[in-house]
């Protein structure tokens, strides 16, 4: 490819993926990779954040080395899960626990006290 793209990270419930746009707005290229799901009890749902760091960047690089190296990419966009969440530690920058899937139920009964 030569044409300039633009890049897309989907961090997914399931999967995260990397897809190349053309500036048209046309799919040109997508490299996805499955997320494991852990469900340590009734309600709760968490992901490994290190394996979505590792299938975040295993697909990047694949998407880029299919838009024929990082100079073809123009720009770069994010979407996210936007409510799953990991706490993270300052100084080592290392997770401190699973990342909370926006799907997990255990601070539902916090939120209805707070709502009410």
């Amino acid at each position: 490819m030569t044409q300039e793209l633009i890049l897309v990270l989907d961090e997914g419930t399931t999967s995260t993926r990397a897809m190349l746009f053309g500036l048209d707005g046309r799919v040109e290229a997508v490299a996805q990779r499955e997320l494991t799901q852990f469900y340590p009890a009734p309600g709760l749902v968490e992901h490994d954040p290190r394996e979505i760091w590792e299938k975040t960047l295993a697909c990047a690089q694949e998407a880029v080395e299919r838009a024929g190296g990082a100079g073809a990419i123009a720009a770069i966009g994010i979407t996210n899960q936007r409510e799953t969440v990991v706490a993270w530690d300052r100084k080592t920058g290392e997770p401190l626990a699973r990342a909370l899937v926006w799907q997990d139920r255990r601070t539902a009964d916090q939120c209805r006290r707070l709502k009410d």
